[in-house]
């Protein structure tokens, strides 16, 4: 099929790839004349293991192109993807001019009949809204449909979760196209739940949503777990056995971040307030999450008896691993309560640690975990990269002026880090 890709940020960009890999002839369309320069060169602009290899197989493959303009792909194609950024607005909407903006140029360039699917993160009744700019171009119903094909996919391994997904979602008011964007994904073995516009895009946030509730529920029990010396792992397996609960996202940890899950929330709570309805159970999963990193860093406070003076030596500034990504991080929220407090901060982090030098650029940040250690007051663990599994934590704990390892993903067995010579602190214990 003929398909074009507006956006090239991680849900544009890896449906590009993944759709030029399948067969298909993709154009990947960006306004960021950097972008498409870099894209043209095989070269990604954004951290993702696998992509650049399936970019450069794409475009020696000529079923990937790159392009800068919306309406010339949009005359090339048959199916076309709106896949830009719909970043949170003060009052916590999705932010819908890019949208809007690349449906406008959409319509202006429709020259014959075309599939619009809505890729991006949008509320409900987003559908109604692009087939409304579209139609305000002059362009006929009968020249196009909208459909809503929401991504579900995870920084570190969007690339997988595009080629084994759980489910693909397809929602359309006409069946056709519905059947149309089906067949695009008809060599990838998931079930495919077709439904309505307003449906599919309300299952995108009310997926989210919970997984940060799950997420939230647990660091509420690692706090009771904290409090009576009880085990939140334990406690998280036992609950987890329950087939209707499920292990997945039932992890003790600093809270959730990143680019979806705090978008997304505050999304589904304006979306229900503009339904008449107050999430109250949402807003108690925000505002659990807020505490978690604060709480964690009292228990650093109390421990150090003041953050003054003191240097902390944070290993990993990423907001999860596998990727560069720093939105909504807990590190950021670490490293300005401690600076506020009259403490140094000394980082590492294997990918994020330049974007982290934007934000905080006058913070020491090392080069691996041995000069990260060295001199330390303490040592705290931030994301969970698999290179920190693997240290030498007996070398670590000697290079530290005190031996203390405050571990915020739970990665270590307190029995390990107590024979390597660290006095052991963790989330829920």
């Amino acid at each position: 099929m003929r398909v074009a890709v507006i956006g090239t940020g991680y849900v544009g960009l890896v449906t590009g790839v993944v759709l030029a890999d399948l067969g298909n002839d993709v154009i990947c369309v960006d306004i960021d004349p950097h972008k498409v320069a870099m894209l043209k060169q095989g070269k990604s602009p954004i951290y993702e293991p696998g992509i650049e290899e399936m970019l450069v197989r794409g475009l020696r493959s000529n079923h990937l192109s790159i392009s800068d303009s919306v309406a010339e792909a949009t005359k090339a194609s048959d199916i076309v993807f709106i896949a830009v950024g719909t970043p949170q607005s003060p009052d916590g909407a999705p932010d819908m001019k890019y949208v809007i903006a690349a449906a406008t140029e959409i319509g202006r360039a429709v020259d014959h009949y075309v599939i619009v699917v809505n890729k991006s993160t949008v509320p409900v009744g987003s559908g109604t809204l692009v087939a409304e700019t579209i139609a305000g171009q002059g362009v006929s119903a009968d020249l196009f449909d909208i459909v809503s094909n929401p991504e579900f996919l995870r920084e570190g391994s969007a690339i997988r979760d595009t080629l084994q997904p759980d489910r693909i979602v397809i929602g359309a008011s006409n069946p056709i196209a519905a059947q149309r964007v089906s067949d695009l994904y008809a060599t990838i073995d998931a079930p495919k739940i077709i439904t309505d516009v307003n449906s599919a895009e309300l299952i995108k946030y009310g997926s989210n949503s919970f997984l940060a509730m799950k997420i939230s529920f647990i660091n509420a029990i690692s706090r009771i777990c904290e409090a009576c010396e009880a085990d939140v792992s334990k406690v998280a397996e036992g609950m987890g056995a329950d087939k209707r609960i499920g292990r997945p996202f039932l992890n003790a940890g600093l809270g959730w971040g990143g680019s979806c899950f705090p978008k997304d929330v505050a999304g589904m709570i304006n979306i229900a307030a503009k339904f008449g309805y107050d999430f109250k159970l949402l807003k108690e999963v925000v505002a659990i999450n807020d505490d978690q990193t604060l709480h964690f860093v009292d228990r650093i406070r109390r421990r150090l008896g003041g953050l003054k003076g003191k240097r902390i030596a944070l290993m990993g500034l990423a907001f999860k691993p596998d990727t560069d990504d720093i939105r909504d991080a807990k590190s950021l929220v670490m490293i300005r309560e401690i600076l506020n407090e009259g403490g140094s901060v000394v980082a590492y982090d294997p990918i994020a640690a330049e974007n982290v030098r934007q934000v905080f650029p006058d913070i020491e940040y090392a080069n691996n975990t041995q000069e990260l250690a060295s001199g330390a007051d303490a040592l705290v663990l931030v994301t969970e990269w698999n290179e920190f599994r693997q240290i030498d934590l007996a070398r670590l704990s000697r290079l530290l002026k005190q031996p203390l390892l405050f571990d915020g993903r739970r990665i270590y067995a307190k029995k390990v880090a107590e024979e390597a010579g660290f006095e052991y602190c963790c989330v829920g214990g």
